[in-house]
């Protein structure tokens, strides 16, 4: 799915939409201009940023007059020219509306106009797109998504010069273009229109909006309620479907980002044409919990990668400024302000004034980054997406435990996968999407072949792989009707932990995972992980690990490829991996590690399993003749069996100076890992060098109301619940989930 556009800006009347009251200040930019990001570019002294932007914006605006603008028949796919253009066109009427609100200069009047004018003799001619996508069907794009966020923008452009056009003008304008295009995005495109997703998010908030601009209101009661106005679909119904209580978003933190535009946005003109409905406080307020809970699911500014993400968006994009914005507004929260000062631009909004006047006066507080379970699904009962984080800063450790639900069609086969990110960098990471968005040249920038051949497929994250097949046999659809337990959360900074299960991935395998974020002694944190499946019957259990950086050594006993390479497998990803070396025959119990370099950093993950092990490095690249992979790499553990049970740990320690030349490397601090059993409960225990241990206690009784007892050390152990966490330094000791 391409995502054509920044955000689009504020309605600017103070009639029809009205719905910011704009008055002075009344310019926003479609791509707001990012006056700090760009060295040496800053407001002059003495001049505002909302002055800086609105001159910047000028002179762009006033290079495309000069230039004149082309408006081509349709023929490109996502990236090609006329995309392009269409998309560029789209931001010019907008960006001339709102310039013309702002200045009263007759030359953005007349600017947008002609270009809606010559769009409206345009769109009457098109038929279907040439390389239309048949499920989503367009004229304009390639796609029916791309034609509403067009409407979206050129929408506002018009509203904000409707009044001073001719009467013949605004005929033309809504009979042969606004009009048309509202019906074909709705009547003309059920499919699209009624369906619970982002695509038809974007479809009602472009006809919603046109009929508060047109004053239709069969426009606006069909996207609110859908085509048949019963709200079995439209925006109400997308608001209740697709986000959680806590906010969640059903496709995951990357196409909540994108999804936000057109939700707030609509929310907003609802608020004023239909405010009645009190949208901002519908379901208890869940939008506004959506962007806090967005701006929550990054780290180092960029969003987790899962699902079908491209990796480098994050809070500098358009949605999120035009977000914080808006939520501040909404809120007051003050550590909104903070992340408005890490975007490093402003949106030129009335919002955006209030954020930035905040900030002058001197009311920034820093944003919490916290552990926090997002429960998935409607009503919060679809699994969740946690975060275990070892303290509030951006770059404080942080461990992503997906145990969410499939994520609709955009969604991987990962559950109970994990991500690891730690002095601001990442450390095991998701591979996100296999797409170049927008560059012509790799399938006109839509999502390659290789996104459902790696991608999507387990193998490509950290997660239990069961007899080298993605999780429910690569089927999104059968995967969406099920979804992981969450066996338990807590977010104790210093000795956080959470376990899910999930028993239908892989028919007859119950597969459970529990993770650990523990201090450690001298600084830094022990991040644990229990990964343990469980069959009737014999498998093959592959844990991956996509650690990032340049390996520096292991213990294992690997022979290395040096002359040929070839593939580790056939399918399921599993062909596209290049076997570099191969160790076997590790006995079950022995302590292993490896260590890597991360810019000036060293990391050891050193693990065991209780069946005997073996292990792969690889490198991603095989089978992909249009080098459309980047250039990876991963160890993969392997047990075989009825059951298996991998135990690792994961530390930052040392570290590498090249302008000083010097280097700490000793090697983790792990000095043995142990996995027993002690009556129907499982104990994990971690044996640092430094002395005491720290303990995972995992029964197989998982109700959340049970309670557990056990020995340990000559110590009676009590704990509620399936997972506990004992933490002893010599003669002192503590157990989480202590009853």
């Amino acid at each position: 799915m391409n995502q054509p556009f920044s955000h689009p800006g504020h309605w600017a009347r103070t009639a029809g939409l009205a719905l910011f009251g704009i008055t002075l200040v009344a310019c926003s930019t479609a791509n707001p201009v990012d006056v700090h990001a760009r060295p040496g570019v800053a407001a002059p002294s003495g001049e505002t940023l909302f002055d800086h932007s609105i001159a910047a914006l000028r002179a762009s605006v006033d290079e495309r007059r000069a230039e004149g603008v082309d408006v081509p028949v349709p023929v490109d796919a996502g990236g090609g020219y006329t995309h392009e253009q269409h998309k560029q066109n789209a931001k010019t009427i907008y960006e001339a509306g709102m310039l013309y609100q702002l200045t009263g200069e007759s030359k953005y009047l007349d600017f947008a106009a002609r270009i809606l004018s010559d769009y409206s003799d345009l769109y009457p001619t098109l038929g279907l797109h040439p390389q239309v996508n048949p499920e989503t069907p367009s004229r304009l794009f390639w796609q029916g998504l791309n034609e509403a966020m067009w409407l979206v923008y050129a929408v506002q452009g018009y509203d904000a010069i409707q009044d001073d056009l001719s009467a013949e003008q605004r005929s033309k304008i809504e009979d042969q273009l606004l009009r048309p295009m509202a019906d074909f995005l709705s009547v003309g495109s059920p499919q699209t229109f009624d369906r619970i997703h982002n695509h038809g998010t974007w479809a009602a908030a472009a006809v919603g909006m046109t009929g508060y601009a047109l004053g239709e209101r069969d426009y606006v009661e069909k996207a609110l309620y859908g085509l048949d106005k019963s709200g079995d679909a439209g925006f109400i119904k997308q608001v209740d479907a697709l986000f959680s209580p806590d906010g969640y978003y059903a496709e995951g933190p990357y196409y909540q980002r994108f999804a936000l535009m057109p939700f707030v946005l609509f929310a907003q003109a609802i608020e004023r044409g239909d405010p009645e409905l009190r949208i901002f406080e519908h379901r208890g307020g869940v939008l506004r919990k959506a962007i806090t809970a967005n701006i929550q699911e990054t780290y180092g500014g960029r969003f987790f990668p899962i699902n079908d993400a491209i990796r480098e968006k994050g809070l500098n994009t358009a949605e999120l400024r035009y977000a914080v914005a808006i939520a501040y507004d909404l809120t007051g929260d003050a550590s909104l302000l903070s992340i408005a000062q890490q975007q490093k631009s402003i949106v030129p909004t009335p919002e955006g004034k209030k954020l930035s006047d905040a900030i002058a006066a001197g009311k920034s507080k820093p944003f919490a980054f916290k552990s926090q379970k997002l429960r998935d699904g409607p009503d919060g009962d679809r699994g969740a997406l946690i975060t275990l984080r070892s303290g509030p800063e951006p770059d404080a450790a942080a461990l992503v435990f997906k145990a969410t639900s499939q994520g609709l069609g955009h969604g991987h086969f990962d559950r109970l996968g994990l991500l690891y990110y730690d002095n601001g960098d990442e450390v095991v990471a998701d591979y996100g999407a296999a797409r170049f968005l927008n560059v012509e040249p790799k399938d006109g920038g839509r999502y390659l072949p290789e996104n459902a051949s790696w991608a999507k497929q387990t193998v490509a994250h950290n997660t239990l792989v069961v007899d080298q097949s993605s999780q429910f046999d690569g089927d999104w659809e059968e995967g969406e009707a099920y979804t992981p337990t969450i066996l338990a959360f807590d977010d104790t900074v210093g000795a956080s932990y959470a376990a899910a299960e999930i028993t239908t991935a892989y028919t007859g395998v119950t597969y459970q995972r529990v993770v650990a974020m523990v201090d450690r002694d001298g600084g830094g944190s022990y991040v644990i992980d229990v990964v343990r499946g469980a069959s009737d019957a014999p498998h093959t259990y592959d844990l991956p690990v996509h650690f990032k950086g340049q390996l520096i050594e292991t213990n294992l006993p690997f022979t290395y490829a040096v002359a040929q390479l070839v593939p580790l497998g056939i399918r399921a990803g599993y062909q596209h991996l290049w076997k570099t070396a191969e160790a076997s025959g590790v006995a079950a119990g022995v302590t292993s590690d490896l260590s890597f370099l991360i810019d000036d950093q060293f990391y050891t993950l050193t693990f065991t399993a209780r069946q005997t092990l073996g292990a792969y490095l690889t490198r991603l690249g095989a089978n992909d003749p249009n080098n459309n992979l980047r250039n990876e790499q991963a160890m993969i553990l392997r047990a075989t069996g009825k059951d298996a049970t991998f135990l690792s740990v994961y530390e930052r320690h040392g570290r590498y100076d090249n302008d000083e030349e010097v280097t700490v490397f000793s090697g983790g601090s792990v000095e043995r890992l142990d996995i027993s059993r002690s009556g129907r409960s499982d104990v994990y225990t971690v044996i640092p060098k430094s002395g005491g241990s720290i303990r995972v206690l995992f029964s197989d009784d998982t109700a959340p109301t049970a309670t557990h007892q056990i020995q340990l050390d000559d110590q009676t152990v009590n704990w509620n619940g399936p997972v506990g966490l004992h933490i002893s330094a010599g003669t002192e000791h503590s157990t989480k989930g202590e009853n």
